[in-house]
């Protein structure tokens, strides 16, 4: 649909239009929410029945009260703030946290506003705790809702900011693949821009012209936004690139130049008084190990017995519809280098040389049941067992054949770094769409980046964006 009808103010207002609509709907899921756990109060009898529950409209003000603190809390924790990506994990830590610390001060408050006055009210205990939960649950929906309007808005061109990229190396390609399969970012990239031995395309975007015209293109193009992905630039470079950026309100982003290290967070600490800056270091150690192998055999083991039927319906299924073992054991590289045996049901025709090539979106190898079982990842569930056995991890870099690691770990740098830890049944690189057929380098960089930055819940995040895009059917 064409939209250049849509005036510069409209535009250029639009982000404030999409805020004031986020205040309101937000404010409309905290009132409901707190209505929904009045009538829950009144209706069911849990804990205690429910004495001397004073009418709805005495909890007026009270749910004023709360719909301030909690939209303040999300004011000051930047959830009004425009974000160019959010995943569905990270928007409910967010917003649980957010609601939480509101709750609490909405109790405080009204406490001190209305105490030992003709507007004070008896809290109900059952109450504030059913709002606290609802309100968690209406915000989310509410704001699942927000977002997937906007994706339609920007399906029609609105709200997309148009993108400028700088650079055509490695770093302009993570960018371009983040920006062209995550739409939902909202960039529309215009083109990119780079010296004299530039290509003339790069992951099918185009390069529309050289750094030195880059004001230009800028005012040309009408660009929002600029990237520049050039992190080996020195920085008298840099500064010339921002400096020729400078139109109106357009924004510049760099791509750092520790790219390569991917070290994440950087800390200051000290040798004997001198200061030292750590750009690189292994946050899977210590005891963290020892959690993190603790969570697993929980999560692995309840798995195993929770899954069992569906498993044992697959491995039937699949002794039914073609001649050959169920389980397919191939060799993989895990921990410190060493091979181990991966367990899969098999997807592959008996005589498919399941070693011979790499995976692959339209595999001629597959069966019917395989195609299906790949699909939604459901082969991969043998792999518990290898997370019982300490093979795997249920997150971690996911392990390759090792032909495939020979030949990478002679032309890319870093790579046998990433088998500092225990390989995965999903990973880092997984969740953000690096899997099957694409950039080993990509993945690497992914997967070294998990390695130093691990936690306890950026393994739980990636479970739940893993289960999330199994049910999607975005495997194969």
């Amino acid at each position: 649909m064409d939209l250049d009808w849509i005036s510069t103010v409209d535009k250029k207002h639009y982000e404030t239009l999409v805020t004031l609509s986020l205040l309101l709907l937000d404010a409309v899921a905290i009132t409901v929410a707190y209505l929904l756990a009045y009538q829950l109060r009144a209706a069911i009898a849990f804990p205690s029945e429910p004495q001397g529950l004073e009418s709805i409209t005495t909890y007026g003000r009270v749910i004023l009260v709360q719909v301030i603190c909690v939209q303040s809390v999300f004011y000051l924790n930047r959830l009004y703030h425009s974000a160019r990506s959010i995943g569905r994990v990270d928007r409910a830590s967010a917003v649980f946290s957010a609601v939480s610390v509101g709750a609490l001060l909405s109790i405080a408050f009204a406490t001190l506003l209305f105490k030992n006055t003709v507007f004070e009210v008896d809290h109900s205990r059952t109450i504030v705790v059913y709002a606290w939960l609802l309100t968690i649950v209406v915000v989310l929906l509410g704001r699942g809702l927000h977002s997937r309007a906007l994706v339609l808005l920007q399906g029609r061109g609105l709200g997309l900011h148009r993108l400028l990229v700088v650079g055509t190396g490695d770093a302009a390609a993570v960018v371009i693949q983040k920006v062209t399969w995550s739409p939902r970012i909202g960039y529309q990239l215009v083109g990119l821009v780079d010296g004299d031995e530039a290509p003339t395309e790069m992951l099918g975007a185009t390069v529309i012209g050289h750094s030195n015209d880059l004001q230009n293109l800028v005012e040309e193009h009408a660009i929002d936004e600029v990237i520049i992905a050039r992190p080996d630039a020195t920085r008298d470079e840099l500064i010339g690139l921002i400096a020729r950026c400078q139109r109106g309100r357009v924004s510049v982003k760099v791509v750092p130049d520790v790219y390569e290290i991917m070290a994440g967070e950087v800390s200051v600490s000290d040798l004997g008084g001198l200061p030292l800056l750590t750009v690189r270091d292994i946050a899977l150690r210590g005891w963290r190990m020892s959690l993190k192998r603790v969570v697993d055999l929980i999560v692995s083991a309840a798995g195993i017995v929770i899954l069992s039927p569906l498993m044992m319906l697959v491995a039937a299924l699949i002794k039914i519809g073609s001649d050959g073992p169920v389980f397919f054991f191939q060799d993989r590289v895990g921990l410190d280098g060493k091979a181990f045996k991966i367990f899969k049901f098999r997807s592959m025709r008996t005589d498919a040389n399941e070693m011979r090539q790499w995976t692959v979106a339209e595999d001629s190898r597959r069966t019917g049941l395989g195609r299906f079982i790949r699909r939604f990842s459901i082969d991969e569930l043998p792999q518990l067992i290898n997370v019982v056995l300490g093979d795997m991890s249920l997150v971690g870099p996911r392990p390759e054949q090792p032909q495939f690691v020979e030949h990478f770990q002679e032309r890319i740098p870093r790579y046998m770094e990433r088998h500092r830890e225990k390989a995965g049944m999903t990973g880092w690189a997984q969740v953000n769409g690096l899997r099957g057929d694409t950039s080993i380098e990509d993945r690497t960089r992914y997967d070294l980046w998990y390695v130093e930055n691990w936690s306890l819940w950026l393994d739980f995040k990636i479970i739940l964006r893993t289960v999330f895009q199994v049910l999607a059917g975005r495997a194969y």
